[in-house]
Formats: C-alpha cells, structure tokens, sequence
C-alpha cells in the first residue's frame, strides 16, 4: 500500500519530520512525502490556506500518478481537503480531520491545542463542520508559529506542555489534540511533560488510511465528477 503525504507549505523540513512519524506509526506500508513549492513557507489562517491549494492540488495529481492507494493533507487545517476528495479515485484524508475521529472512536473530550491565534477560527470551522463539537473541550493557541514548532527546541516543548495543562486543568479534556503538523514529531516529549493522553493527526491518518484502503478492497472508489 502507497500513502502519499501532500505539505501544503513550502517547507520541506516540515515534510519530512511527517513522513518519519508516519512510516513509524505503519512500517508495513510505503509512505512518500510532497511539499507544496508553490505555498507559503507556513500555513497560519484561512489566508495562507487559500493561497496553498492550488499548488496542493498540483501535487495531488502528481500522487496519483504515482499510483497513491490513499492521500494525506498534512496540514491541521485540512487545506483544501474537499477539493481534493472531488478530484481524486481514492481515499483522501486530512490530519485535522483524522485526529477528531481518533478521538471519537476512543471515546474521548479533546482540546485542540495549535499554533497562532489566527488559526483557531478556521480549526474551529472545521471542528463544526465534521460534526464534532459535541467531543470539543476547546480550542487553544499557544503563540507559537509554526516553523518554531518544527524546530522543536525545548522552550517550545515547554510552552506547549502549558497549553497542554490547561486544556486538561481548565476545560476538562480527557485527552490534547496536537494542532499543527510540525508538532507531530513532538508527541513523545510532550507526553512525557504532561501525562496527557495525546492525539497526532499524522500517526492517525495513516491507520485511518490503512483502514479506509482495506475496506475498500476491490471496490472502486467512485470517479471524480
């Protein structure tokens, strides 16, 4: 089985830490990266999002030349998701998404903990969207931008951590929602700093994947209208 991850952000470091914690989390499959050259070096707001999913679905095609038996949008935001599963003949997933129903399976009251004020309106969209709201504690930003949560030095662990805390000690989550695709590579330390049970869209996408490509089996997914 081949999953390809689509960044829609320009930053290539960002890619790869994805695709090391997704070929982790399922070793038995092939697990290839794409970075969106064409986006913004970090998606913050519904503004760099729109401004990612025209070269995000660039890449898209190019995946499924490639022979993708699934899609991953490694982006919280799920940039340009529904676009995405309107062009494409197999499973597309975005982390945002994937990481709610985790939650929901598990039987768990999440936080969203993220990067930078301006993009919890938009997680919070998608939140009601999905139809989560019910299983939502909060949604938090921690100030940090995303390219300084991929660096992931230890000030940030630790202000992530607080945010953490917070959701737990403050609006009662049983369990974090880790918000940005660089936190992905993050989640054993901050573990370790909270004792929170935490939630990483990118190791969820990839057993979702799984899933969704094996209850297909030899079904076809419908063609793209």
């Amino acid at each position: 089985m081949k999953i390809i991850y689509i960044n829609p952000n320009s930053t290539v470091s960002m890619t790869e830490h994805v695709v090391e914690v997704a070929r982790a989390a399922l070793p038995g499959a092939e697990i290839l990266g794409m970075t969106n050259s064409d986006g913004p070096a970090a998606i913050q707001g519904a503004a760099d999002g729109e401004a990612a999913v025209s070269g995000m679905l660039l890449r898209l095609r190019e995946a499924l030349e490639h022979g993708a038996d699934a899609v991953v949008i490694a982006c919280f935001d799920d940039t340009g998701l529904s676009e995405a599963r309107a062009m494409a003949s197999c499973p597309v997933l975005g982390i945002g998404q994937a990481s709610y129903l985790m939650a929901a399976v598990l039987g768990l009251r999440f936080s969203v903990v993220t990067s930078m004020e301006v993009s919890v309106p938009v997680i919070r969209d998608n939140v009601s969207r999905f139809g989560f709201s019910g299983i939502c504690a909060s949604v938090r930003a921690s100030g940090l931008p995303v390219l300084t949560i991929d660096e992931g030095a230890p000030a940030t662990l630790d202000r992530l951590a607080e945010e953490i805390g917070f959701a737990r000690d403050q609006d009662g989550a049983t369990a974090a929602v880790l918000g940005c695709a660089g936190m992905a590579a993050l989640k054993p330390a901050l573990e370790a700093r909270t004792g929170m049970v935490l939630i990483d869209g990118v190791a969820a996408s990839a057993q979702l994947a799984q899933a969704a490509v094996g209850f297909l089996g030899d079904l076809r997914m419908p063609e793209p209208a």
